[in-house]
């Protein structure tokens, strides 16, 4: 999947359904980049997957279309995959790295007009 930076830029996990499909899903959730999802009728949308609902009667994913627009709803009966193709935008800024930037940040002094 990725790294030892756990990052899922560029994962493919090709044609998913059920158990897998819903673990994608979540993995894509947690992601900080755009995903594409691939429509079984061979649509594909990419965007940021902000929310879904995998308890309700009809599991859906929703995306801010890279595009623009409005969210967009997709239930998961229509989802054969999704691609992690945008860049992870926290890749590699792990809480160490955070912490690291936040000790630098104090040692400067603090900012002006806090």
């Amino acid at each position: 999947m990725g790294s030892d930076e756990h990052t899922l830029e560029g994962w493919d996990p090709g044609p998913v359904d059920g158990d897998a499909l819903a673990e994608v899903v979540e993995c894509a959730f947690d992601y900080r980049g755009d995903v594409t999802v691939v429509r079984r009728d061979g649509a594909e949308l990419i965007g940021y997957l902000f929310n879904r609902n995998a308890d309700g009667p009809a599991p859906f994913v929703q995306l801010f279309a890279a595009a623009g627009g409005d969210p967009v709803s997709i239930p998961y009966a229509d989802i054969r995959s999704i691609r992690f193709t945008g860049r992870d935008t926290a890749a590699g800024n792990s809480y160490a790295a955070w912490l690291r930037s936040r000790e630098a940040a104090k040692a400067a002094g603090p900012a002006r007009g806090a």
